[in-house]
């Protein structure tokens, strides 16, 4: 704690999570390797899944080690860059007081909190970061961080950014790319992942506007006809001259998006710098419906929930019978197996969009997906909170590249591992308000996952009592055979002086009598 709290006077800049702390950005950093010393990053060496085959071409690869070998390791509840917030679900000046904060359905917000959200991401939007800033450049670029490369960002595009960067394909010189990569998408990573990302976000806010109560609402889209918070009052409704615009009544019809162009950026072998790309697009419900028939429903959910097992085969997009695979959706919400031509339960909110979220860089730059992926988290909660899962159940490796339990998340700095989120979110300082409201189910929630497990080895179970009951039986009778062949065989003046236990007992209860 005291050590924690040296760290907190020794740096004098507010503290803060994404990308690259501002403390850090200098040549001398990027050069020495160090980011807040003296702490060394130890990386995992688990071995990884064949998806990604080179070594050495992205700045990605074993995160931070292309940038930093040495941040800074924080004691107590302290976190942060400089160590200098609390971890999440504490606060106080020593971070040793508990909380809980409530994530809401937007629905279910007064028109004075709704409203003060709305103003929170407008301030965000117009606020630049204070302790963030982002890479224009890749480390080569940077001539091996001698020319740093790094440019300003507002609080809301830093995190636009961040989404960017963890998707976007490995540039390989020569205007070729490697395009069958992410670090947050389309893997193990996927649900801890985004759920760092709004916990960060969230935390941003809280600093930005003091409101340290703040939460980010949901939107609970399970049996949705259409996009019910695509109206002025809300998220922002359809531009009467142009369906791919929002509305001039809306708060966020003036918003310019950054990080979009993906396909520029590679024939260029460049990085989003963060520069305006044109207004927010949104067309809801005219998408490609042979792809995305529908929205998910309560059932799609339910199916998603009795799945089992959190990763399976490969671990990748083509893993059957996965429930992040399904939640995620490259696979059937019906049966559990994976299907490339079909988008379904998240990726289906994002194809729905038609627009801006739905292409997966830019896609963070539609505040719907805040309120969209804060759902989503809310059905992994059930899903852990159902199971139970050790931490184990997360696989340790040969997932794909950056999504083993213990590697760290792309782009974050401090740094975090993908398996420290792999836990209830109650843990983590915050609940769901329609989880709240739920009873307790002691047998659904504690006895029935053990039964199921119970019932799905039981054959091997019986098999085992049934083998083990012979053998006792055959050996307890050799063991006899051989024992009553031996006294018979011994002379009288070799008979063992112990008696057999009945001898025993009868003469004792002759000296009785």
């Amino acid at each position: 704690m005291l050590l924690a709290a040296l760290y907190c006077l020794l740096w004098s800049f507010r503290t803060s999570a994404g990308h690259f702390p501002r403390a850090c950005a200098s040549s001398k950093s990027l050069t020495e390797k160090e980011c807040c010393p003296p702490w060394d990053v130890i990386l995992s060496t688990a071995p990884l899944g064949p998806q990604f085959p080179f070594t050495g071409v992205d700045d990605r690869e074993s995160w931070p080690s292309i940038f930093y070998n040495r941040t800074c390791q924080c004691f107590g509840n302290f976190m942060g860059f400089n160590c200098g917030s609390c971890k999440f679900g504490f606060r106080g000046p020593r971070c040793t007081e508990r909380r809980l904060l409530v994530r809401r359905n937007i629905f279910d917000l007064s028109v004075p909190e709704k409203n003060k959200f709305l103003a929170y991401l407008t301030l965000a939007k117009h606020t630049t970061s204070p302790d963030y800033v982002i890479p224009t450049g890749t480390y080569g670029q940077m001539n091996h961080g001698t020319t740093p490369l790094f440019n300003d960002v507002s609080v809301y595009d830093l995190f636009v950014w961040m989404h960017y960067y963890v998707s976007r394909d490995t540039l390989l010189g020569d205007s070729e790319v490697w395009r069958d990569i992410d670090f947050a998408h389309e893997a193990p990573g996927f649900l801890p992942w985004h759920r760092l990302f709004l916990l960060l976000w969230e935390q941003e806010i809280q600093k930005l506007t003091g409101d340290e109560n703040f939460t980010i609402p949901y939107w609970d889209w399970r049996d949705a006809e259409n996009c019910d918070v695509c109206t002025d009052e809300y998220m922002g409704g359809r531009n009467p001259a142009n369906p791919n615009l929002l509305s001039p009544a809306s708060f966020f019809s003036s918003w310019q998006i950054v990080c979009s162009r993906l396909e520029e950026y590679n024939s260029r072998q460049a990085l989003c710098n963060g520069t305006s790309e044109g207004p927010l697009l949104r067309n809801p419900g005219n998408h490609d419906k042979a792809r995305t028939p529908r929205l998910p429903s309560s059932a799609d959910v339910e199916f998603c929930l009795s799945l089992t097992q959190y990763e399976s085969g490969s671990m990748d997009k083509a893993a059957n019978f996965s429930f992040r695979n399904t939640l995620e959706g490259f696979a059937d919400p019906l049966t559990g197996i994976a299907d490339a031509s079909q988008s379904s339960m998240h990726n289906a909110l994002h194809i729905y969009m038609n627009g801006t979220m739905s292409q997966v860089p830019g896609s963070a730059n539609d505040p719907i997906f805040l309120l969209h992926h804060a759902f989503v988290d809310s059905i992994f909660e059930q899903w852990l909170r159902k199971y139970h899962p050790l931490q184990d159940v997360y696989p340790e490796a040969n997932a794909p590249i950056g999504h083993n339990r213990e590697s760290y998340m792309v782009p974050f700095i401090p740094l975090y591992r993908n398996g420290d989120f792999f836990i209830s979110s109650k843990d983590l300082g915050y609940d769901y308000s329609y989880l709240q409201d739920s009873e307790p189910d002691i047998f659904q929630d504690y006895i029935k996952p053990y039964l199921e497990q119970a019932q799905r080895i039981w054959p091997w179970l019986i098999g085992a009592a049934v083998v083990g009951s012979v053998l006792t039986a055959v050996l307890g009778g050799l063991t006899s055979l051989l024992r009553r062949r031996k006294r018979n065989q011994l002379p009288e003046e070799k008979q063992p002086l112990l008696m057999e236990k009945e001898d025993y007992h009868n003469l004792m209860y002759q000296s009785h009598l």
